[in-house]
C-alpha cells in the first residue's frame, strides 16, 4: 500500500523538519492537515483550532530552534500539529484516552511542551518568564507566546502585555487571530509590509533615526507621530505599540513563506515583538470552516460527510437539563439574567441566548469580570444566574469571596463539569468545588443526584435570597424524566432512600446510584444527603446513632469535602462512630474514560463495596 504521508512519515522531530528544503514545507502542510482530519475523526478532540494553526505550527519549528527556543501554546487546543511534529505522530491513536497523551502541552509528556495549559490566557506570562530568566540565566534561548483572539479577550493577557513592554525581554507573542476570515487587506500589501517592518534593515533605520532626533524633542514627537499614525493606517497595532510591543502584522497565517520570513526576522530582533496572524478554524475541512464553534470539540465523526458518529442513546445532559431550565425559568421571571464566560455552547445557552438576547451576556474569557458584573446585576434587583464550569468558576474565587458572599448576594452559579471530565483531564476536572465552596460564609452548595433534582436545585438556588451553587457533572443523566412542575427542595433537608444494617452510606451527588447498588449488596441503608452545605445535621446524627458505620461517599477530593463537612458535624456533637470518608485521593487524576477513572480511584461499586468490606476485617483484626 503507498504511504498516505510521505513527508510527514519521515518526521519524527524537529530537527528532521529543518533539514527539508522550504518548498516542500507546502506539501507538508498538506500532509498534516489530513493526518490531523484522520487523526480526529477516530478519537474526537479539538479540530478545528487546530486545522487552522497547522502552517504557523510548521514555520514555528521550522525558524526557531526548539526545544531551546520555547514554544508556549496559550490554552493548548490549538497544539495537535505540535504534537505530531514533537515525535507523537504515532501516539495520536491515543489521544485523550486513558494511558494515551494528553489533548494539551504537558510537561511530563515532551521536552517541546515547554509550559503545561488547560485554561486561557496564561502563554504570555509564563513565555515572559522564561525570556526574563534566560536573559539573568545567560541562557540565550527565545520564548514564543502563541495566543488566540478569544483568549486575549481576558485581564491576565493584557496585564502580561503590560509587564513585557516595560521589561525589554526578548519575548515574541503572536496573536492567532481566528475570529475573522482572511479580509482583502490581509493580502499581498500587508504581507510585503510585514517583511519590510521585520526586516533588520528597517529595524536599524527605526532606531538609528530615533538616536538622531533625540536631541530634537519636537521633530522627534512628530516623526514617533507620524509613524504611528501612517502604521495604524494600514494595521491595527497602535495598542501594542503604546504598550511597548513592536507590532507587525497582519498577516495571512496561512501564507507559508511569509510565515518563514517575517519569523525569521523577528528571532532575530530583540525587545518585545508581536505578530498579528490572521487564520481560519476548521481550514480545509469545510464542515469545521462552516461551523467552526460545533467542530470546536468533537466526538468521533465521518471525515467524508462530517457527521458525528453517536455512541449514546437520547438521555439528556444534565447541561441541557439547565439549558431547558434557565429558558423555563426566564419565561417565568424577567429578571433573571444569564452570564457565561465564553462558554455559551458548553454551558448550555444557546437556547436561551437565542429566546432572551437582551438578558444573555458573554463576557469573554473573564471570569473574575463575569462574577463582579453578576454581582453589579444583583445589587440592582436583577436575578443572575452565572453558567460555568467548576474549574473555571476557580479563577474567580476572590470575586466570589469578596463581591458575592461578602454582601449575601441572591446569584445562582450553576457549575458544570463537576467531578471528573474525563478525556480533558486535570486542568478541567471539577474536583475541588466542594471543598473551595463549602468554606464560603453564606454560600448554598447543593449536589444533584439525577435530572430532575438538578431541575429542583437550580430552582431552589434561583428563589434562595443569598448566594447558592447547584454542581453537576459532564455527560447525560441516568434517564429521569424531569417534573417542570415539582416543588423547591426543603433547604438543609437530605432524603433517606433506603433502610439496611449497620452501615449508612450518605451519598452526595450522582454516586447515590453507585451507593443504591452498593446497598443491595451489602444491606446498608443510603442517606441521598442533597445538600453540602447548609448539611443535615439532624440526619447525620440520627444515622450516627443507629449504625456502626458512616461511610460517605462523593466525586469530589476526600480532603475539605463533603465527607469533611460530616467529620466536623460529628465532632462538634461528641459524637462518636467509626467513618469511613469516600471519594478522590490527593493527587490530580489524569485524563480517560470517566468510568475507568472513577473504577482507577475505587469509586464503583466494586471499589465502595470492597472498601466496606475491608473496613470491617480491619476493625475485626
Amino acid at each position: 500500500m503507498n504511504q498516505p504521508f510521505p513527508l510527514l512519515s519521515t518526521i519524527n522531530s524537529p530537527d528532521d523538519l529543518r533539514q527539508l528544503p522550504e518548498q516542500d514545507l507546502l506539501q507538508l502542510a498538506e500532509e498534516l492537515r489530513n493526518f490531523l482530519l484522520d487523526s480526529v475523526s477516530r478519537t474526537g478532540g479539538h479540530l478545528a483550532s487546530n486545522l487552522g494553526t497547522v502552517e504557523l505550527t510548521i514555520a514555528l519549528h521550522y525558524i526557531f530552534d526548539t526545544p531551546k527556543d520555547h514554544l508556549v501554546w496559550d490554552v493548548g487546543h490549538q497544539s495537535y500539529s505540535h504534537k505530531i511534529l514533537t515525535g507523537r505522530r504515532d501516539q495520536m491513536d491515543s489521544l485523550r484516552q486513558t494511558n494515551g497523551i494528553s489533548g494539551f502541552p504537558k510537561r511530563s509528556e515532551s521536552a517541546y511542551d515547554a509550559f503545561g495549559v488547560g485554561h486561557s490566557s496564561t502563554s504570555i506570562s509564563a513565555a515572559l518568564g522564561m525570556a526574563i530568566a534566560s536573559q539573568k540565566l545567560g541562557t540565550r534561548c527565545k520564548a514564543v507566546a502563541i495566543i488566540g483572539d478569544g483568549a486575549m479577550t481576558a485581564g491576565m493577557a493584557f496585564e502580561a502585555l503590560n509587564h513585557a513592554g516595560d521589561s525589554n525581554a526578548n519575548l515574541l507573542v503572536i496573536l492567532n487571530d481566528n475570529d475573522m476570515s482572511i479580509s482583502p487587506n490581509v493580502g499581498a500589501l500587508s504581507n510585503y509590509l510585514a517583511r519590510l517592518l521585520s526586516s533588520h534593515f528597517y529595524a536599524s533605520v527605526r532606531q538609528g533615526s530615533k538616536q538622531l532626533l533625540r536631541r530634537m524633542p519636537t521633530v522627534r514627537q512628530l516623526a514617533k507621530r507620524t509613524e504611528e499614525h501612517m502604521k495604524g493606517m494600514i494595521v491595527p497595532g497602535t495598542l501594542f505599540e503604546e504598550l511597548g510591543f513592536n507590532y507587525i502584522g497582519p498577516i495571512d497565517g496561512h501564507d507559508l513563506p511569509t510565515l518563514l520570513t517575517t519569523l525569521k526576522n523577528m528571532k532575530a530582533l530583540e525587545g518585545p515583538q508581536f505578530l498579528h496572524a490572521i487564520t481560519q478554524k476548521g481550514k480545509g475541512f469545510a464542515s469545521a470552516e462552516d461551523d467552526p464553534c460545533v467542530y470546536h470539540g468533537v466526538t468521533a465523526f465521518d471525515r467524508q460527510t462530517g457527521q458525528f458518529i453517536r455512541k449514546t442513546g437520547d438521555i439528556p445532559t444534565y447541561t441541557d437539563v439547565f439549558g431547558e431550565w434557565l429558558c423555563y425559568m426566564a419565561a417565568e421571571d424577567e429578571k433573571l439574567m444569564g452570564i457565561t464566560p465564553a462558554m455559551c455552547e458548553g454551558s448550555g445557552l444557546v437556547a436561551f441566548a437565542q429566546a432572551y438576547p437582551q438578558r444573555y451576556f458573554d463576557v469573554g474569557i473573564a471570569e473574575q469580570h463575569c462574577v463582579t458584573f453578576a454581582a453589579g446585576l444583583a445589587c440592582e434587583g436583577a436575578k443572575p444566574v452565572v453558567a460555568i464550569y467548576s474549574s473555571f468558576l476557580q479563577r474567580a474565587y476572590d470575586q466570589l469571596l469578596h463581591d458575592v458572599a461578602i454582601q449575601n448576594l441572591p446569584i445562582l452559579f450553576a457549575i458544570d463539569r463537576a467531578g471528573l471530565v474525563g478525556a480533558d483531564g486535570p486542568t478541567h476536572s471539577g474536583i475541588f468545588d466542594l471543598s473551595y465552596l463549602r468554606c464560603v460564609p453564606n454560600m448554598m452548595v447543593m449536589a444533584p443526584a439525577d435530572e430532575n433534582e438538578c431541575w429542583q436545585m437550580l430552582s431552589t438556588g434561583f428563589q434562595h435570597n443569598g448566594p447558592s451553587a447547584v454542581r453537576y457533572p459532564r455527560g447525560q443523566g441516568i434517564g429521569i424524566t424531569v417534573d417542570k412542575n415539582s416543588d423547591t427542595l426543603p433547604i438543609g433537608k437530605a432524603q433517606l432512600r433506603r433502610q439496611g444494617n449497620k452501615t449508612a452510606i450518605l451519598a452526595f451527588g450522582t454516586l447515590l446510584h453507585v451507593a443504591l447498588k452498593v446497598a443491595e449488596q451489602l444491606d446498608t441503608t443510603v442517606v441521598n444527603m442533597r445538600f453540602v452545605k447548609p448539611l443535615d445535621t439532624e440526619m447525620v446524627l440520627q444515622m450516627a446513632a443507629q449504625y456502626e458505620l458512616l461511610v460517605t461517599l462523593e466525586e469530589n477530593v476526600i480532603m475539605g469535602g463533603a465527607g469533611s463537612a460530616v467529620n466536623e458535624a460529628l465532632l462538634a456533637n461528641a459524637c462518636h462512630v467509626s467513618v469511613l470518608n469516600l471519594g478522590l485521593p490527593d493527587r490530580f487524576i489524569e485524563h480517560g474514560d470517566t468510568q475507568t477513572l472513577l473504577s482507577c480511584c475505587r469509586l464503583d461499586v466494586q471499589g465502595v463495596s470492597e472498601a466496606i468490606t475491608n473496613h470491617y476485617n480491619q476493625s475485626i483484626v
